[in-house]
């Protein structure tokens, strides 16, 4: 199964009983859990969106999640999302800045300072653009 953004924030959160335990027996059964990064870049801003959650509760539940035998997921695009978290940034960034290089795109481009200071800090080239 595939798991959509909303399964696992319940599963995470429990904000909702029935749905948290719908989600979590569901995530635990499941065979195989596929998880896009797309989803867990949404999961990391509903958490500290919508539910306040600072960067080590975030990095605690995609750990979770990813150290779950059942899970796959794209390890080396999450890890690095989870460095720029820790340096300060947004996962998205990470993940975004990483599969940017992995697909042959050298340089991360952004209007956003901190993005580019965080990437390029990671040791990788990094361009503010200006208007």
């Amino acid at each position: 199964m595939t798991a959509d953004t909303n399964v696992l924030v319940r599963a995470a959160v429990g904000d909702d009983p029935v749905q948290a335990a719908i989600a979590g027996d569901t995530l635990v059964r499941a065979e195989l859990v596929a998880v896009p990064l797309s989803a867990l870049c949404e999961f990391v801003w509903v958490l500290r969106r919508g539910y306040g959650r600072n960067a080590d509760e975030i990095a605690a539940a995609i750990r979770a999640l990813a150290d779950s035998a059942n899970v796959r997921l794209d390890q080396p695009a999450v890890e690095a999302g989870l460095a720029m978290l820790r340096a300060g940034g947004d996962f998205a960034d990470g993940v975004i800045a990483f599969e940017g290089r992995r697909f042959g795109g050298t340089v991360f481009a952004s209007f956003d300072r901190s993005a580019v200071n965080l990437v390029a800090a990671s040791g990788n080239q990094a361009r503010l653009l200006s208007e």
